[in-house]
């Protein structure tokens, strides 16, 4: 763990498995016992156990817990096949299939096994209503309309999974500020009516200063996020380094760092080797600029790299869920925020004033994970 900010932001990186600082499972099984007096959890997917445990221990101390979760990792997309066995009649065989439990390595039993003992503990979990485009991953604590003591803000790459915390590159990000717990709670509660998606359009999202450090916080696809990352890499006076799970082409940030890359700043990533080698993907047309691309050695150890991480200069941190495409941009349920500025004299609605150090601070921490992900790794070849 990093602290930054006058200890008001806590930033992690994981897995330890692959190198990384941090155990993430525990930094979300901490953030959850910290709770005091409310939980409200947006997740895409749940089948961590000790996360859960965490959940059902804080109902338990009598936290009032909400959660919303994508529903495509609870139901099974095909009705299970039903193969009777030597002398089960077909009757016996269907009801067999309808109620065991479902088999495979791919099988979603253990999230339901999880919702089943939320449910049975009291804890109000409901699916999204559109499971095609949910994609959160942030968690408020003690924070209703006002904010506890212990008030605080989850966010990051990470899915509350076994896979995503022990075996995939991610980074998670805790906020100690009473707004920013106010922007999330907020979209939990539009969540959690339904008014998400295409036809949800927020406020212009505001900034704070955060022990100094500008923080705007912005949800996809009302807030068009893709806009903000590139007016964000426009600033940039040396240099973008970035580390992303899924980048496809024509995202419009693709062409910034081309374009930033041909104005002599210098651009580099990395990149998931599944999500990058795939035609559609902005690593080839980058390749071709050439800007460095690398991607992690495959591994038993290694599952992805799930970052949605890029850090501008000395400056400017841009993390959360959101990845570098048009449905992320478009449809998707989102989160992104915006850390740190080049500049010192922004005016209090621009997060000001800013105190540069720490946000060259937060940027350094960024940045050395990218770079220890890259020399670990290996160079990108694209499509020539």
């Amino acid at each position: 763990m990093a602290s930054f900010a006058g200890n008001k932001i806590d930033a992690f990186v994981g897995p330890r498995e692959l190198g990384a600082s941090d155990d993430l499972e525990q930094v979300v099984v901490d953030f959850i016992g910290g709770a005091r007096e409310s939980l409200d959890i947006a997740v895409q997917e749940l089948d961590s156990e000790p996360i859960a445990q965490a959940i059902l221990d804080a109902r338990f101390r009598g936290v009032d817990v909400r959660m919303v979760l994508e529903q495509d990792y609870l139901r099974t997309a095909k009705l299970p096949r039903v193969t009777a066995r030597a002398g089960e009649p077909e009757a016996d065989a269907r009801h067999r299939v309808q109620w065991e439990p479902e088999p495979g390595t791919r099988s979603l039993e253990p999230n339901r096994r999880i919702v089943a003992a939320l449910l049975r503990c009291n804890v109000d979990v409901k699916a999204d209503y559109n499971p095609a485009i949910f994609h959160q991953k942030f968690a408020v604590r003690d924070y209703r309309q006002r904010a506890g003591a212990r008030a605080a803000v989850l966010s990051g790459s990470a899915n509350f999974t076994d896979t995503d915390c022990h075996r995939n590159l991610n980074h998670v990000v805790v906020f100690h500020d009473a707004r920013i717990c106010q922007e999330y709670a907020d979209e939990f509660g539009r969540i959690r009516q339904g008014r998400f998606g295409r036809g949800e359009h927020g406020r212009v999202p505001n900034a704070y200063s955060v022990g100094g450090v500008p923080v705007k916080v912005l949800f996809a696809p009302d807030h068009t996020p893709e806009l903000e990352i590139m007016k964000q890499m426009l600033k940039a006076t040396a240099r973008v380094d970035f580390a992303i799970f899924t980048f496809s082409g024509s995202s419009g940030i693709d062409d910034a760092m081309i374009a930033l890359a041909a104005a002599g700043r210098t651009v580099t990533g990395a990149v998931d080797p599944g999500q990058g080698v795939q035609k559609w993907a902005a690593t080839h047309e980058l390749d071709r600029a050439n800007i460095a691309l690398y991607v992690p050695v495959r591994s038993p150890a290694f599952g992805k790299l799930h970052h949605k991480l890029m850090v501008v200069d000395e400056a400017v941190v841009i993390a959360g869920s959101f990845n570098y495409t048009a449905p992320a941009n478009q449809y998707n349920d989102e989160n992104i925020f915006v850390i740190g500025s080049p500049y010192a004299d922004l005016s209090r609605r621009e997060g000001g004033p800013t105190n540069l150090g720490r946000c060259a601070e937060i940027s350094a921490f960024f940045r050395a994970e990218i770079e220890r992900i890259e020399v670990a790794g290996q160079r990108f070849s694209g499509r020539r």
